[in-house]
């Protein structure tokens, strides 16, 4: 494939094909998004655009072969490593950097899952270890060091093994010489020759961080002080990994010739596991997966590649869509909540009521801002229901803290959103089996927004608005929608944005849905319903980014 030289802004797209929307992971001169191949007929298909950046003086040439080098590289791990490597298709040089499009990932970032979830317990870290040993000893095996491996280049998904990213990129960025200072080799701190051994450093450094919350050795202000933390400060005991500390300690010894082999890691990990047999396992266990995984091959295939470039890492969902007819007719015919709000005094419990749920912490700003369950335009950006999907700049690390007041509320039914100071649940609708629709907001706030959960959502998210969902808000008094429903992509998923004003409380109240499909008919949908004069006042505008921003799914959904 060839590599072709353009010029990118924000507003454009990037080899003219390529249009950025979230931002999936960030580390050290390297940025991921969700994004969109955009066909000659004006179609869309999603895809995963990274950009790395090149050093100044490296020349075309250079970049060039960068690119070859990653994409041959991408195509000998997937003939090895079948369904376990995410494949490169395109790459593509812009001005002092290096654009790689990788196809469709069907599951979330490592690192983004930890943003969700927390620290994992020994025997989940060890099922994902083991699979990440089964990718390392086939890359191993051939002479292959990947040399760029972090929590962002692993993905979870939902069914089926982990997926590998980032084969062939040690080397390709700017000094520091790596993407992840936190989980380089003292080696590669040193700047020295790295091999396999490296390799089996990041795997304990990503051990560490399962179980520990938190990498070895912390991100410091420069890449540069960084590693030189990795190189010359002894490593933090670890106080959570139980069976798995030695382990990890044996694979993060300074001397490369000193660290674990992986044999010995393997059966390590092996008896950890087999000593919890109630784990939840992310994929099979199987010691040769690699040999024995269904074969998915470099080219374009399935429903996230018909027909040209196409991936995109599939993430949190942040809303979907919401099929009325499982949720009681009072509820849709408020149109946006307002009968909740007008029962809330009967339907909200206490502060510490045990519907409310268990309130969580809310999360500290990092140095590296996560992988989006950001916003749709950009992840860290504030969205707006009627941004357009062109990106937006690169988020800063603030944007990714709460909003003063705020905190995150976890829900019984598994899923998470920050809420404002005093809110809580004030009415829970249940649906045909598992659907569910829980309303928040506070006592004396015309505000609410409306968390549904469906498993009988159609396969167009545009569709399920129009055919399913609007037809009950026209009954509400002075419905009228405002402009077309919108179809976009958020965070990976196929997803719709629909806008209307009806009348309540003797005012008219504005309703921003967004319907987000998770597969297999599942979905969520967030509606945002305010006063419409209070619209674009700054506090709803800041209510509504955090809450886009925020929300995560769980188990439940």
């Amino acid at each position: 494939m060839t590599m072709v030289k353009t010029h990118v802004s924000t507003h454009e797209l990037v080899a003219g094909r390529y249009r950025l929307l979230d931002v999936v992971h960030r580390e050290t001169n390297r940025v991921s998004w969700y994004g969109e191949y955009v066909e000659e007929t004006g179609a869309a298909r999603p895809c995963l655009v990274t950009r790395i950046g090149l050093p100044a003086d490296q020349g075309e040439e250079k970049a060039r072969q960068a690119a070859d080098r990653v994409l041959g590289m991408s195509e000998t791990m997937a003939r090895l490593c079948p369904g376990r490597i995410a494949s490169v298709v395109d790459a593509v040089e812009e001005a002092g950097s290096l654009w790689t499009v990788t196809e469709w990932i069907d599951g979330l970032p490592l690192s983004q899952v930890m943003e969700q979830k927390g620290a994992f317990g020994p025997a989940r870290a060890a099922a994902i270890g083991l699979q990440l040993l089964d990718v390392l000893e086939a890359a191993h095996g051939e002479g292959i060091t990947h040399g760029e491996l972090s929590p962002g280049q692993v993905f979870l998904r939902s069914q089926g093994p982990l997926v590998l990213t980032g084969f062939g990129l040690a080397g390709a960025t700017l000094a520091p010489r790596v993407a992840a200072p936190s989980y380089a080799s003292p080696e590669q701190a040193r700047d020295e020759r790295i091999g396999p051994a490296a390799d089996l450093w990041a795997l304990g450094a990503i051990l560490y961080t399962m179980v520990e919350g938190r990498p070895p050795y912390r991100d410091r202000d420069r890449p540069e002080a960084t590693l030189k933390g990795v190189d010359r400060l002894p490593l933090r005991a670890p106080l959570r990994a139980g069976p798995l500390t030695a382990t990890v300690q044996g694979l993060l010894r300074k001397d490369s010739r000193e660290r674990l082999t992986r044999t010995v890691v393997r059966q390590s990990l092996t008896r950890v596991l087999d000593d919890d047999p109630h784990v939840a396992l992310p994929a099979p266990r199987l010691r040769r997966v690699c040999a024995a995984a269904r074969q998915v091959g470099p080219q374009w295939s399935g429903r996230a590649m018909a027909a040209g470039t196409a991936l995109a890492v599939v993430t949190v969902a942040v809303a979907a869509l919401v099929v009325t007819h499982q949720l009681p007719d009072s509820d849709d015919a408020s149109a946006g909540g307002t009968q909740a709000r007008q029962s809330a005094s009967a339907a909200a419990p206490d502060d510490d009521g045990g519907d409310r749920g268990s309130p969580a912490p809310a999360p500290s700003p990092t140095t590296a801002p996560p992988s989006p369950p950001p916003t749709a335009a950009s992840p860290a950006a504030p969205v707006r229901p009627s941004a357009s999907a062109s990106p937006a700049a690169p988020p800063s690390a603030a944007a990714t803290a709460l909003p003063r007041g705020f905190r995150v509320y976890r829900a019984p039914e598994g899923f998470s959103v920050a809420l404002p100071a005093g809110w809580k649940r004030l009415e829970t609708a249940r649906g045909a089996g598992h659907a569910y629709r829980v309303t928040f907001g506070a006592s004396g706030d015309p505000r609410t927004l409306a968390v549904t959960y469906s498993e009988s959502a159609g396969p167009d998210p545009v569709a399920v608005w129009r055919d399913d969902v609007e037809p009950n808000l026209r009954k509400a008094d002075g419905f009228r929608r405002i402009g077309a429903i919108r179809a976009t992509t958020y965070q990976g998923y196929r997803a719709a944005d629909m806008e209307w004003v009806f009348d309540a409380d003797g005012g008219q109240q504005r309703t921003f849905g967004r319907g987000f499909l998770l597969g297999g008919g599942r979905s969520f949908s967030l509606r945002w319903t305010t006063p419409a004069e209070d619209w674009d006042t700054t506090a709803d505008r800041q209510a509504l980014d955090t809450f886009l921003r925020t929300f995560r799914p769980g188990s439940a959904a």
